[in-house]
């Protein structure tokens, strides 16, 4: 669909000819109408997205139909998909708003976008407040959501003040929340509207982006990067000193959308919030999970956050990582342990370095594929 925001890879191969506009209409209004066979809910979801977006209003109105349609136990399943991409999220949130438990699914399944919960943290029912609530990092990394749920007058008075208390706390402040602003006086004495002008988080990300770009430019001119000068390594110590005298709001807003450098300082911070925003950046690359993974200082909280990720787990070096790691838990460590090649299994029952369980695992590993290798014939005389 070429007026579809989401790429045809992230549509199951065997579905690309339901949304191929030069198949016959026949066949994209099957998809339509939910009529694939063996489709996995959440592939149906996404198909179901793609064809709202088809040129034939016959189909495209079909597959809005269908998706509003879907029995629980398809919708249910696919809401709860991990792969399940954010735009389709949003768009199941608008044909499912009058279902609380799709909702409630919606609010918790992490790939659902901040925006999405921001739009919906005024509306839902008083059920769904709390899970707003609860999850801090949201709330202090998308302020739409806290402006939110002050406004939905479904939402319980010591839920809002809750949820202002704690934002207050880790330096979230906004003058046009009056919840805000009374938590600020109830907790410092204070009026925030009083206090003079802070070095935010904005301006010191236009600095780390600024100091991205002259970084490339000086890449792109002469073929590699220069070590940086005096004056540049100056720059940035004291870029780092006023990283750690932000708040933890603005900490998070900076791992969420500042460059590499900003990344690697918030993953070694202590609030275990700001490491893992860090490590949710939609900027991150594979190669600073694959270190993460590799670093036996990360926080248990971004280890976790790494192996529940499927999509993260598909790289094999980062398998063989979580592995090594002695921070991971060992029933998560011996889960992928059977998932490595020989040769890495054989390392690990050598090295010394690695928990004493994963080593002994990957030594009866071993001695289980020579016994299978030998065969029926090995107990014969």
């Amino acid at each position: 669909m070429s007026a579809c925001p989401l790429s045809l890879e992230a549509l199951a191969p065997a579905l690309h000819r339901h949304v191929d506009e030069k198949s016959p209409v026949v066949i994209r209004m099957m998809g339509a109408k939910g009529l694939v066979p063996a489709v996995a809910p959440g592939d149906l979801a996404t198909l179901l997205y793609f064809l709202s977006f088809d040129p034939d209003t016959g189909v495209s109105e079909t597959a809005v139909k269908t998706a509003a349609g879907l029995p629980e136990r398809v919708w249910s399943a696919a809401l709860r998909s991990e792969g399940l991409d954010a735009p389709v999220l949003d768009w199941l949130a608008d044909r499912m708003e009058s279902a609380t438990s799709a909702l409630q699914a919606i609010l918790l399944n992490p790939a659902t976008s901040d925006e999405t919960v921001a739009r919906l943290a005024p509306k839902v029912p008083a059920a769904l407040v709390e899970i707003i609530r609860q999850n801090e990092l949201r709330l202090l990394r998308h302020d739409d959501i806290v402006r939110g749920l002050c406004r939905n007058p479904n939402a319980p008075a010591s839920t809002i003040d809750g949820a202002c208390d704690f934002c207050v706390r880790n330096g979230l402040i906004l003058l046009d929340v009056p919840q805000l602003v009374e938590a600020h006086r109830r907790i410092h004495g204070t009026d925030p509207s009083a206090r003079p002008p802070e070095d935010s988080a904005a301006a010191l990300m236009a600095e780390y982006r600024a100091e991205l770009a002259h970084e490339t430019d000086e890449k792109n001119e002469k073929g590699s990067m220069p070590p940086p000068t005096a004056e540049q390594e100056a720059k940035r110590v004291n870029m780092a000193k006023r990283v750690l005298q932000m708040s933890v709001a603005e900490k998070i807003k900076l791992a969420t959308l500042g460059n590499r450098e900003a990344r690697t300082l918030l993953l070694r911070d202590s609030n275990r919030l700001v490491s893992l925003a860090a490590a949710q950046s939609p900027r991150i690359t594979d190669g600073e999970i694959l270190g993460l993974a590799n670093s036996k200082t990360s926080s248990a909280e971004v280890l976790r956050y790494i192996y529940e990720r499927r999509d993260y787990l598909k790289l094999y070096a980062l398998r063989t990582a979580l592995v090594r790691n002695p921070k991971v838990p060992l029933p998560t460590a011996l889960r992928f342990l059977p998932t490595l090649q020989e040769k890495d299994i054989k390392d690990l029952s050598r090295d010394r370095n690695v928990p004493a369980t994963v080593q002994a695992q990957a030594k009866a590993w071993l001695l289980k594929r020579e016994q299978a290798s030998k065969g029926p014939a090995s107990g014969k005389h």
